[in-house]
C-alpha cells in the first residue's frame, strides 16, 4: 500500500487531447518535484478528462499549484486528501 503520509492529490481538470499529460508531467519534471502516482480518467463526453497526482505536500507545493494553475489546457486545479483518494483503495488492492 502506497504510504500516503504527507501527501496529497492535485486534482487537475485537463482538456483531453494529445500532448497534455507531457506538458503537465513536464512542469513537475522541470521542478524536481516528485509524482509518486497518477490516475487518468475522461469525463462526460470525452473533451476533458481528470488528472490526479499523488505528491509529497512540502514547501514547493503552492508555487506547483499556480504553475499547473499557469498551463493552457488546464481548466480547475485542486487539492484533496490522499487517505481518501483511489490512490489509497488501489493499494489496499494491489498489496492483497
Amino acid at each position: 500500500m502506497p504510504n500516503t503520509a504527507n501527501r496529497v492529490v492535485l486534482d487537475l481538470i485537463v482538456n483531453n487531447h494529445p500532448g497534455v499529460m507531457s506538458h503537465v508531467c513536464g512542469l513537475f519534471a522541470r521542478r524536481a518535484f516528485n509524482v509518486e502516482a497518477i490516475l487518468v480518467l475522461p469525463l462526460g463526453g470525452g473533451e476533458t478528462s481528470r488528472i490526479q497526482l499523488l505528491v509529497d505536500a512540502d514547501q514547493r507545493l503552492d508555487q506547483m499549484v499556480k504553475q499547473a494553475e499557469k498551463l493552457r489546457d488546464v481548466h480547475e486545479v485542486s487539492l484533496c486528501d490522499a487517505e481518501s483518494s483511489p490512490f489509497e483503495e488501489l493499494g489496499r488492492e494491489f498489496a492483497a
